[in-house]
């Protein structure tokens, strides 16, 4: 089998040899029993467990597994799916949610990318036909013009990175807060919610297509508390606003998204 990584360290190919890749100057990095490969450099960490804990991957993967967000999960494998790529890199992937959907809708390989090894840990033990590993998005461990579409979904966007990995004219699909998402919850803690806006298209890029997805939920309390965990304003719920969500049975909750794709705009 042949893998599309290259070194952290010294940014050579790695070649894979049983279960252990392996460059030219002989930095080596074992794959996990579940299938993964870390490729973060310890003296690449900005901590000693970066990117997201345990407890915030299994909130994300119990509110995930009830569904709500299956539409966001069709509407990213359905756009990459016409477009015939032979190799997707999922940059922020996650527990895979979206990385095995899009690889089960698509000829292509497919790889998933995360900071968080508990994060990258869950997904490859589950999806067996995805490659993953645990490296940082700003400095993925892949060679130049790698990929025929990037996908990112609520991650980070590092430009220069985007238009190092993509082939010219390639594809950067990305997935973002649509302008109601969660207005219900955000209530709770802001006087005024702000709408979210649509993303501006990352250098070399241009943008090519968007779509805007909403649908209305009604969630349980247990739904409602793993879904705020998966949220970067998670921290702002003081013990006030818990017990005013524990005391309501439902509620009902907006999820919107865009979907953006990008083109590389070749030089």
């Amino acid at each position: 089998m042949s893998l599309h990584y290259h070194c952290p360290i010294c940014k050579q190919p790695l070649a894979l040899n049983d279960k252990t890749l392996r460059c030219d100057n002989n930095h080596s990095f074992d794959f996990a029993k579940e299938g993964y490969v870390n490729l973060l450099p310890v003296q690449n960490k900005n901590s000693k467990q970066p990117g997201d804990s345990l407890e915030m991957v299994q909130a994300r993967r119990s509110f995930l597994e009830q569904g709500y967000y299956g539409f966001l999960q069709t509407a990213l494998a359905n756009m990459v799916k016409p477009l015939n790529a032979e190799i997707v890199i999922d940059l922020g992937c996650g527990e895979g949610f979206y990385t095995h959907a899009i690889a089960n809708n698509s000829q292509a390989s497919v790889y998933g990318v995360d900071i968080s090894k508990s994060a990258v840990k869950y997904a490859a033990k589950r999806y067996k036909q995805c490659h993953f590993s645990v490296a940082s998005i700003s400095q993925a461990p892949f060679d130049d013009q790698l990929a025929d579409v990037l996908v990112s979904v609520f991650a980070p966007l590092f430009d220069s990175e985007l238009a190092r990995l993509v082939k010219d004219n390639g594809c950067l699909i990305v997935a973002s807060p649509g302008p109601t998402h969660l207005k219900e919850l955000k209530d709770y803690i802001y006087s005024n919610v702000n709408e979210h806006t649509q993303i501006a298209a990352p250098a070399g890029f241009e943008n090519t297509s968007q779509q805007l997805i909403t649908e209305q939920v009604s969630l349980t309390f247990n739904d409602v508390k793993n879904l705020i965990m998966m949220t970067p304003f998670a921290w702002k719920f003081r013990p006030e606003h818990w017990q005013a969500l524990e005391q309501k049975q439902q509620h009902s909750v907006t999820l919107s998204f865009y979907i953006t794709q990008f083109t590389k705009t070749a030089l």
